[in-house]
């Protein structure tokens, strides 16, 4: 099986490869920038927990506790936004969904400054309870969410399209290495293995490391196998050394692409379960948060 077996786009080069499988620095500075700022705050704040800069009683203290709230109770604009049709004036469920995500994380961090980042009374200590809770499972959802979605607001994937990835990206390989029938036979035993279905989430969870570990053995093995046949190629065409290099690069980033797209596949139907089940829970948590913080503020200022 040699090049000429195959039709490949070759418009197409890994740049423009979908995002779900190539990491997008620049998409991700400000978000990592926020996380930086954020660790650092709390680790700060931490630190000075018993200087007594703060009370949760007066002064900054308070109102941070007041702003932390509010924030956590405007997180229930972003679900409103996605059923109430009158909202729609007011933005995209995109830009919603990124002042929901905001939201969940300063909520909390103003409420852990306004705690002074200590345990007070019972009702205080539950609403606190609640909220780290919440907290938690936002984040939990929030890689959840990434894992079945192209991008961290973008659209929903496709099953079918990722598969249809993993073939091109196969295909691709044709027009940078003269594939052996060895290596297109491994190609689809591995991506044949891969999306067999399996019932019940904890048994896909097993089979998804099970993959990974596959996954990192016959990409050695096929990189091992491209440096010999590029070699030979190589001798035989005549390439420079820069070449060889270059097209030993592309085989590598396809291969790499190629995995990615067939592990991706391969887990969507257990992230796409376990994101349905976080649903179950996180909503009935959220619910018990603004109960607590509540019956925290009617004891607070009645007692």
């Amino acid at each position: 099986m040699t090049i000429s077996d195959f039709t490949v786009d070759r418009s197409r080069t890994a740049a423009d490869n979908p995002p779900q499988y190539t990491p997008q620095l620049r998409r991700n500075i400000a978000p990592l920038l926020f996380t930086f700022i954020v660790v650092a705050a709390l680790i700060l704040g931490w630190q000075h927990r018993d200087e007594g800069h703060l009370t949760p009683e007066r002064g900054v203290g308070y109102w941070l506790g007041i702003g932390g709230g509010s924030a956590m109770l405007l997180l229930l604009l972003y679900p409103l936004r996605k059923r109430l049709r009158f909202m729609r004036v007011f933005g995209s469920i995109p830009y919603w969904f990124r002042i929901h995500m905001v939201l969940g994380i300063i909520g909390p961090v103003l409420i852990l400054f306004h705690a002074n980042f200590k345990f007070g009374s019972t009702n205080s200590n539950i609403a606190l309870i609640s909220m780290l809770l919440v907290a938690g499972s936002g984040i939990v959802g929030r890689y959840l969410y990434g894992k079945i979605h192209v991008g961290l607001f973008g659209r929903k994937s496709n099953i079918a399209e990722i598969i249809s990835d993993a073939h091109r990206f196969k295909l691709a390989l044709g027009s940078e290495l003269p594939l052996t029938d060895h290596i297109v036979q491994t190609l689809n035993a591995f991506d044949g293995e891969a999306l067999k279905p399996i019932d019940g989430v904890f048994a896909g969870g097993l089979a998804l490391l099970e993959l990974g570990r596959k996954a990192r053995r016959c990409r050695r093995q096929l990189m091992a196998d491209a440096r010999s046949i590029l070699a030979s190629e190589a001798r035989s065409r005549g390439w420079s050394r820069r070449s060889r290099i270059r097209h030993l690069n592309d085989v590598r980033d396809h291969l790499n692409l190629f995995f990615a797209a067939v592990r991706k596949a391969a887990a969507f139907a257990v992230y796409e379960r376990l994101f349905s089940l976080w649903h179950v829970l996180h909503l009935p948590l959220f619910f018990l948060l603004i109960l607590t913080t509540v019956l925290h503020v009617i004891a607070v200022h009645t007692f």
